[in-house]
C-alpha cells in the first residue's frame, strides 16, 4: 500500500491543501490578470478589421501609423505548463515548524500547484535529492491537486543536492516549453546550477528560482557554545558562532550575490522566500512585481 494512504499522511496532506487553497485565494494581484500565463498566447499576424471584430484587439498603433484598422491575430494553446522542481535532500531539514524550510517549500509549490491548476492550466511535480524521489506527470485536473499534496506530505528530506545534473535531464526530456520553478535552498555548487538554469532557458522554458533560507543562514545570530551537525554528511563541530561570524557574512553575502548575478544575466527570475515570512506575503510581492513587468 502506498505510504501516502497512511492516515496521518492524508490528513496532514489534507490540511497542506488547505493551507495552498487560503495562500491563493488571499493573493492580492488583480481581480483579472493572472500572473501566471506562460506562453498560453502567441502573437502571428495583423488583418484588417471587419464590422463585428472585437474593437479590443484593434492594434491602435498600426492606425497612428497607417491610418487603417487591423486587428492583432493570435494563436492559443489549450494551456501552459508549469514543471515544479521540489529539492527533498537533508539539507531542507533545517528549522522547526513553520520555518521548516522542507515544510515552506511544501506550501509554496502547493500554493503554486493550485494558482495554476486554477486557472485550468496544467502542471506537474518532481522532487529530487541525489535522484529524483518522486514524479507526477502533468495534468489540469482538480483531483491532480489531492495527489500532488499527498506526494508532498510523503517526502520526507533524504540524501545529498545533485541539482545540475537533473535540471539537465529535465531540459533535455521537456520537449514543449513552458514554466519550470526551482524551490531550493541551492545549498550546494553554484556553477552546475547555473549552468542548468542557463540550459533550460536555451530550451525557451522561462525560469524561477525560488530560493527558500533559512533566517539563521542568513543572519547567523547564533551564540554562546554551539555544536554544528552537518546535515549532508560533514562531521560535528563544537565552536563560538561569534567567532565565526563576520567570515560566514562574507561568505554567505557574496555567494547570494553571486546566484543573483548568475540568474539575472541568464534571464532566470530569483526570488528569495525567507521561511520567517507569510508565504502569502512574499508570493504576493513576487507575483505583484510580474505582473508589473508584464510577465504573463
Amino acid at each position: 500500500m502506498p505510504s501516502y494512504l497512511d492516515p496521518q499522511i492524508l490528513a496532514r496532506a489534507e490540511a497542506l491543501g488547505m493551507k495552498a487553497r487560503q495562500v491563493v485565494e488571499g493573493l492580492r494581484v488583480g481581480d483579472h490578470k493572472s500572473p501566471f500565463k506562460g506562453f498560453s498566447v502567441e502573437f502571428v499576424q495583423h488583418r484588417e478589421y471587419v464590422p463585428g471584430d472585437d474593437i479590443r484587439h484593434i492594434d491602435w498603433k498600426s492606425y497612428g501609423r497607417s491610418e487603417r484598422y487591423t486587428i492583432k491575430q493570435y494563436e492559443q494553446e489549450t494551456n501552459f505548463l508549469c514543471h515544479l522542481l521540489l529539492d527533498g535532500s537533508n539539507s531542507m531539514r533545517y528549522g522547526r515548524g513553520d520555518t521548516n524550510k522542507l515544510e515552506f517549500a511544501k506550501l509554496l509549490a502547493a500554493s503554486i500547484a493550485y494558482m495554476t491548476i486554477r486557472q485550468r492550466d496544467t502542471v506537474s511535480l518532481r522532487i529530487f535529492n541525489t535522484g529524483w524521489v518522486a514524479e507526477l506527470p502533468a495534468s489540469s485536473s482538480l483531483a491532480h491537486i489531492n495527489a500532488i499534496t499527498h506526494t508532498l506530505e510523503d517526502t520526507q528530506p533524504r540524501d545529498r543536492t545533485n541539482i545540475g545534473p537533473l535540471l539537465d535531464e529535465v531540459a533535455d526530456r521537456i520537449s514543449r516549453r513552458g514554466i519550470v520553478c526551482l524551490i531550493s535552498d541551492c545549498l550546494e555548487d553554484l556553477d552546475p546550477i547555473l549552468a542548468a538554469l542557463r540550459h533550460l532557458r536555451f530550451r525557451g522554458h522561462e525560469v524561477i528560482l525560488f530560493h527558500v533560507l533559512h533566517p539563521d543562514e542568513v543572519k547567523f545570530p547564533l551564540d554562546g557554545n554551539i555544536r554544528f551537525i552537518g546535515l549532508e554528511g560533514f562531521e560535528e563541530r563544537m565552536t563560538r558562532p561569534h567567532l565565526l561570524r563576520p567570515a560566514y557574512l562574507r561568505i554567505v553575502n557574496k555567494y547570494l550575490a553571486d546566484i543573483q548575478k548568475g540568474c539575472d544575466g541568464s534571464g532566470v527570475d530569483y526570488v528569495q522566500m525567507m521561511t520567517d515570512r507569510p508565504l502569502e506575503v512574499a508570493l504576493s510581492e513576487y507575483l505583484v512585481r510580474r505582473l508589473q513587468m508584464g510577465r504573463r
